[in-house]
């Protein structure tokens, strides 16, 4: 472990860290979603709140392009492009919010945030429906308020692919070209915002390769158990996660 002393990360820090990055790149990989809503609420514990969501941001923006074959020209094209557009602006209104926030506030609004929409989702079944523009481009907003304040892009994304999108190859390919293009779009507000720090970086050589495993062996299940079985599992670990967060937010600023 002295290669993690020569960068000046605790040891038990680093360990939290790979643990959760290894699962949430396995679920990810499985489903195309996930990531961010696992990682981000365990890096509260650990970071401050810009810290916590740049290296969030910038793991995201590494697994999309590094796993770029899994989902490039699977994922429709029409709603994917008013999504974007809608990202950047509302990108932008949730850095805002972010940087008003303290680290109590931080982990309180992470915790409730994962568990309603990890409820909401459970509600939710996979189903085909025509394409809508504005919907799209109002998914996007409200998906990019929520990037932008907590790098969790995904819950209004991923209830728009469930509504509309009931074959899970494409759905999980525009999941994931979904958050990679989001990521860019986070980090270079957190760079204009002045949010980001060496401290995101220094971790993120401690990541790397539980993520590339952990993506690996969720692509790997995922072409021999492609499906719906995963929901129960990524939806109770959800809900387990944002409800212990809360509850430390709650206990530490009383």
């Amino acid at each position: 472990m002295t290669w993690l002393s020569a960068l000046s990360v605790p040891v038990d820090q680093a360990v939290w860290v790979a643990v959760s990055v290894g699962l949430a790149a396995v679920i990810r990989g499985f489903t195309g979603f996930g990531f961010a809503m696992l990682v981000v609420p365990v890096f509260s514990l650990l970071l401050a709140p810009g810290d916590a969501v740049v290296l969030s941001a910038a793991l995201a923006l590494i697994l999309g392009a590094v796993s770029y074959r899994s989902w490039w020209g699977l994922f429709p094209v029409v709603p994917a492009l008013p999504m974007v557009v809608g990202t950047c602006a509302g990108t932008a209104v949730g850095v805002w919010f972010l940087s008003s926030l303290s680290v109590t506030e931080f982990q309180l609004w992470i915790g409730l945030l994962v568990v309603v929409a990890s409820v909401v989702l459970a509600r939710f079944t996979p189903r085909e429906r025509p394409a809508s523009r504005p919907i799209a481009l109002g998914t996007g907003i409200a998906s990019g308020l929520m990037n932008g304040a907590f790098a969790i892009p995904g819950p209004p994304v991923i209830l728009y692919v469930v509504a509309s999108m009931a074959n899970p190859v494409q759905s999980r390919a525009f999941l994931m070209m979904f958050f990679c293009c989001s990521s860019v779009v986070s980090l270079v507000m957190f760079g204009v915002a002045d949010l980001i720090t060496p401290r995101p970086f220094q971790l993120l050589w401690v990541a790397l390769p539980v993520m590339w495993l952990g993506n690996y062996l969720g692509n790997l299940a995922f072409t021999r158990f492609a499906g719906a079985a995963y929901r129960p599992f990524v939806v109770g670990l959800c809900i387990v996660i944002g409800l212990a967060i809360s509850l430390r937010a709650l206990i530490s600023g009383t």
